[in-house]
C-alpha cells in the first residue's frame, strides 16, 4: 500500500494533482488540483456538465484517469482502492437500488458486505431521515431512495464522506437533517466531500468551497471568503443630479444611473463596488446624498460571474 503521509501525521483527506480525463476528443477533466484537508465540509460546486461526476468517478477508482494523480486518505486512489474503499462511504449522482429488493434488504446486505455487526448507527438514521426500508426500491420515491443511499454511506462512520448531490429529491426538512449529519460528521473529525450545483445548500454547510468551471477548478476558498470577494451593491439617491462617470472612474466601482429599471431624472445611481468601499462612501457623502441603501451580494452573483464568458480568475 502506497502513501503519502509521514508516519503519525494526519493525511490530507483528497490530494488531487494535474487530474485530467478525456473521451476521445472530448476533455471532461483538464489538470485540476483539488486539496481537501481532513475535518472539514468541503463543497465541490458547479453545474450540470462542468466535471464533478467525472473527477469523483476518477477519485473513487471507478474511472482511470488520462493524466494526473490523486491520493485518498493519503492513499494513491487507484493503487489502493480495494483498501480506500474500506474507510469511504459514496453516494453516486444517480443511485442504483435493485428494483425488486426493499430498502431493509440492502441494508442488509451492504451491512453483511461491511462486516458491520452492531447496526445501532444504522438504524438511527433510518429514523433521522424517516426512510422507508419495507418496499421494494421500484415502489419508492425518488427521495426515499436518496434516503437510503445517504444511509448506505453513513452507516459505517467512514473516515471519508464522497457524495454527489446528495439532497436531491429531499424536502427541506430532510436536507436540513442531512446539514446537521454533516456537521456531526466533522466534529468527529472526518470529513465530507458534497459535490453540488446548488449553491444554497453548499454555502449552509461547506467550511471551503471549490468551483469547477469547464473541467478545471477556478476557484478555493472559505465560504466567508468568497463573501468578501463578492461586491457590494448600493442605491443611492442625490438631492441633484449626479453623472454616473464620477463614480466609474474609481477602481472598482460600476455605477448605472436610475434603479430597478427606472430611467430617473439622474438622482439615483446604483453602485456595484468590489473592495474598499470607504472611498466611495466619502465620494458619496461629497454629493449630497438623501438615501443610501447597501448589501452584499448573493453568492449566486459571484458564482454565476466565474460562469460568464471569458471570465477567469
Amino acid at each position: 500500500m502506497t502513501t503519502s503521509a509521514a508516519a503519525g501525521a494526519t493525511p490530507t483527506a483528497i490530494d488531487a494533482r494535474g487530474l485530467s480525463k478525456r473521451y476521445g476528443a472530448t476533455r471532461a477533466v483538464a489538470d485540476l488540483d483539488l486539496r481537501v484537508e481532513t475535518g472539514q465540509v468541503f463543497g465541490f460546486l458547479g453545474p450540470n456538465g462542468a466535471g464533478k461526476t467525472t473527477t469523483i468517478r476518477m477519485l473513487m477508482a471507478l474511472q482511470r484517469p488520462t493524466s494526473g494523480r490523486a491520493t485518498v486518505l493519503g492513499m494513491d486512489a487507484w493503487q489502493d482502492a480495494v483498501a480506500l474503499h474500506r474507510h469511504v462511504g459514496y453516494l453516486p449522482g444517480e443511485l442504483a437500488l435493485h428494483p425488486r429488493l426493499t430498502g431493509d434488504e440492502h441494508l442488509a446486505w451492504f451491512a453483511r458486505a461491511r462486516g458491520l455487526r452492531d447496526r445501532t448507527h444504522l438504524h438511527e438514521l433510518v429514523e433521522r431521515f424517516g426512510a422507508v426500508t419495507d418496499r421494494p426500491a421500484r415502489e419508492l420515491s425518488t427521495g426515499n431512495r436518496q434516503k437510503i443511499g445517504l444511509v448506505l454511506a453513513f452507516m459505517h462512520r467512514p473516515r471519508l464522506l464522497v457524495l454527489d448531490e446528495p439532497t436531491a429529491g429531499l424536502d427541506p426538512l430532510v436536507r436540513n437533517e442531512f446539514e446537521h449529519l454533516a456537521r456531526e460528521t466533522v466534529a468527529d473529525g472526518r470529513t465530507v466531500f458534497l459535490s453540488s450545483h446548488d449553491l444554497d445548500e453548499v454555502q449552509h454547510v461547506a467550511d471551503r468551497v471549490a468551483i469547477i468551471r469547464g473541467g478545471t477548478v477556478v476557484a478555493t476558498d472559505s465560504v466567508e471568503g468568497l463573501r468578501r470577494a463578492t461586491p457590494q451593491r448600493m442605491e443611492v439617491r442625490f438631492r441633484q443630479p449626479v453623472d454616473p462617470a464620477r463614480f466609474a472612474a474609481m477602481p472598482g466601482v460600476v455605477a448605472t444611473a436610475g434603479h430597478d429599471g427606472e430611467d430617473g431624472d439622474g438622482t439615483h445611481l446604483s453602485l456595484q463596488v468590489t473592495g474598499d468601499v470607504g472611498p466611495v462612501l466619502r465620494a458619496v457623502a461629497d454629493c449630497d446624498p438623501v438615501d443610501v441603501v447597501a448589501r452584499h451580494a448573493d453568492l449566486d452573483e459571484l458564482f454565476l460571474d466565474f460562469y460568464r464568458e471569458g471570465t477567469r480568475r
